[in-house]
């Protein structure tokens, strides 16, 4: 099933002080250090309704990853046995969308946000910011 092909806008891009791979946790929830999202000026209008202290989901296009793999060890792990991609959180996929939950913990004008926890590499291309519903917790 092929469909006509699509485009994807970057919004925005990722200030981490994670530089490479070998930097970043398996999860969020496993310790990551804060990051910036540096939206891009065209988009401001979209920010607003984002606050501090607000959960958002955040899409970014995980540039480094492997696009031809489809099996991997779950969480690196040689010892656990291979499993599809789309069973894991691995970043490498046919479509390396990453989607982090997070938490805004500062905004500076015009189109900065600065949220913890975000386990991206510096300089990720972000695709798309939510917000998280209450029916979401």
């Amino acid at each position: 099933m092929k469909h006509d092909a699509f485009q994807l806008r970057q919004i925005g891009i990722i200030r981490s002080q994670m530089k490479n791979v070998h930097d970043c946790r398996h999860q969020e929830r496993e310790g990551a250090a804060r990051a910036w999202i540096e939206v891009d000026p065209g988009y401001r209008e979209a920010l607003e309704g984002i606050e501090v202290d607000s959960e958002i989901l955040v899409l970014t296009w995980l540039h480094l990853a492997d696009r031809s793999i489809l099996k991997v060890h779950p969480r690196g792990n040689p010892e656990n046995p291979m499993r599809g991609v789309f069973a894991t959180r691995s970043p490498h996929r046919p479509n390396p969308v990453g989607l982090h939950r997070t938490r805004v913990i500062s905004m500076e004008p015009p189109c900065r946000v600065q949220v913890q926890p975000l386990e991206v590499i510096d300089k990720t291309p972000v695709v798309d910011i939510k917000s998280v519903l209450a029916g979401d917790r």
